[in-house]
């Protein structure tokens, strides 16, 4: 099997959501009017220009890197067998701008780490998240460790059997 590593693309709307995600996160008090106003005039377009060229994604046989920021960038790598789910988000601001998040959730993870564990505006989210999902557990079965279908074979095995002893005992009393 070759190693084909695959490079996700971000759709260019990503940069008016954020936009518009910032002004709305200073309006929301009254003391983040005016900055909600400078952010509108022109600092939150720079910025979301410049995040949005910083964004990078690779999924490798092994692993999902991700990279993002501005003033502190973020790389990020994450082994494909320690991750547990992938979750596919869509909310009313990111449909009306036909966007959508993949958040991560991983093995050890702590709570503060859940907002940098997600990417927005991936272009084909749910293919990029199946093919997340299929090497990792590809990845599973090369290494031996059970799959999650593996998983619940076994433990409902070991329900039956307990099932089976708890008639057993029924039948003698």
């Amino acid at each position: 099997m070759s190693s084909t590593n695959i490079k996700a693309s971000f759709n260019p709307l990503i940069r008016p959501y954020l936009v518009a995600y910032g002004a709305a996160i200073f309006a929301i008090t009254v003391i983040g009017i005016p900055f909600a106003i400078i952010w509108l005039c022109g600092v939150g377009q720079w910025w979301a220009r410049h995040y949005f060229d910083k964004l990078e994604c690779e999924l490798s046989e092994n692993s999902l890197r991700f990279r993002k920021g501005i003033l502190f960038q973020v790389e990020k790598t994450i082994p494909l067998e320690n991750i547990q789910d992938v979750t596919f988000v869509e909310g009313p601001l990111l449909k009306m701008f036909n966007l959508s998040i993949l958040r991560f959730e991983t093995a050890g993870q702590s709570a503060g780490q859940a907002h940098d564990m997600r990417l927005v505006g991936l272009i084909d989210a749910h293919e990029f998240r199946q093919q997340i999902l299929e090497r990792r557990e590809r990845l599973k079965h090369a290494h031996g460790q059970p799959t999650n279908v593996d998983q619940n074979t076994v433990l409902l095995r070991e329900i039956l059997q307990r099932l089976d002893t708890i008639c057993e005992r029924m039948k003698s009393e």
